[in-house]
């Protein structure tokens, strides 16, 4: 009997530590779930006391404007065709601004990345100030941006270019940085032994094997920054965003050009992300095999 009881005296102590732990977890969520509770209230809380006490009395309201804009767009729908041609031209500037700062941003931060990645970086000691620099370009909202440059510039979609070119520097120079450290060192070890320069081991021996990730992270970054793109044109940076903005301050009458223009902007995005999303799937996990069963 003194045989037995010890191993079930062990098992009956190692539960009752299990349940203790389960416990003590449970106790901190909820502790945890209280916090976060008391921090949302007082959010609100705050948030009505500086909108003048007007956030809980004005909440009622919350779906007139959208109601008003539907009502009136639909007495208008023969108007709509018309209104899609007329800010078809705006809708491309702003597809064309997101493109370019893709672009531009994607080109820096190819080479940022390939500075701020241990094992590949030409100088080592600046991986530091890269990252951080990466940081900062990451952390500054592009609105914030646009709006300083718009001051400096004035309005149009240059500075929203730029803007949204910076930001998208700060966030693909980081998860191009994260696709380089799981390169094969190999061959740039290779390349290193018949003499190539820096430049040259990062052309052939590291975008080789990362580009198609790189790709992927750009493809996903341009739906972004078309969204981007158009919330910037609400500050001036011109685009579809400024023409929304107008239709919106004039109130009742262009209730249905707003409508038009959110019609336009919504199908854009879903077909951008449609189609981004199967070269994506392409690039990560290769073209399906024709002939091959499921």
């Amino acid at each position: 009997m003194s045989e037995l009881s010890a191993p079930r005296q062990a098992s009956l102590d190692l539960r009752e530590t299990y349940m203790a732990q389960v416990q003590r977890r449970r106790l901190y969520s909820g502790v945890m779930l209280l916090i976060f509770v008391l921090l949302m209230v007082s959010g609100f809380n705050t948030a009505a006391a500086r909108n003048g006490g007007g956030f809980w009395d004005g909440i009622g309201n919350f779906f007139d404007y959208p109601s008003e804009l539907v009502l009136e767009a639909i007495s208008k729908i023969d108007q709509l065709p018309g209104h899609f041609l007329t800010y078809l031209p705006a809708l491309i500037e702003t597809v064309n601004i997101a493109a370019v700062a893709t672009l531009i941003g994607a080109i820096f931060a190819v080479i940022l990345s390939l500075l701020a990645t241990r094992g590949l970086a030409r100088y080592p000691r600046l991986i530091g100030v890269i990252r951080r620099l990466m940081d900062i370009l990451r952390a500054v909202p592009d609105i914030v941006i646009a709006l300083v440059l718009i001051f400096i510039l004035g309005g149009g979609p240059v500075p929203a270019m730029i803007a949204i070119a910076l930001h998208t520097v700060g966030a693909l120079g980081k998860l191009f940085s994260e696709v380089n450290e799981n390169a094969d060192l190999k061959p740039i070890e290779g390349l290193e032994s018949v003499g190539a320069n820096w430049s040259q081991r990062m052309l052939l021996g590291v975008v080789p094997q990362v580009a198609p990730n790189w790709l992927s992270y750009a493809l996903l970054r341009f739906e972004i920054n078309i969204r981007a793109s158009a919330i910037l044109g609400f500050v001036g940076a011109g685009g579809l965003g400024y023409e929304l903005k107008n239709a919106i301050s004039w109130g009742q009458g262009r209730y249905d050009e707003a409508a038009a223009m959110f019609l336009l902007l919504f199908v854009t995005i879903v077909v951008v992300d449609q189609i981004s999303g199967h070269f994506r799937e392409r690039l990560t996990h290769g073209a399906p095999i024709k002939g091959k069963m499921a």
